[in-house]
């Protein structure tokens, strides 16, 4: 079963981010609220967490 993982709020003043870095690769196992990417705005960098435990599948960005 696929999951989908949302930008989690930046903050009010923040409309857009950029993929820093995948934490994790295809194929890791992850634990529920473990950071699998890092997310970099002007001003500010933050840790995307998984919103569910298992095995990253596929690193997809839309």
């Amino acid at each position: 079963m696929t999951t989908d993982v949302k930008v989690p709020t930046l903050g009010e003043s923040i409309t857009e981010a950029t993929l820093g870095q995948w934490l994790k690769k295809v194929g890791d196992t992850v634990a529920i609220d473990e950071p699998i990417a890092s997310l970099e705005t002007d001003k500010v960098a933050v840790e995307v967490p998984s919103p569910v435990a298992g095995v990253i599948g596929a690193l997809v960005v839309a």
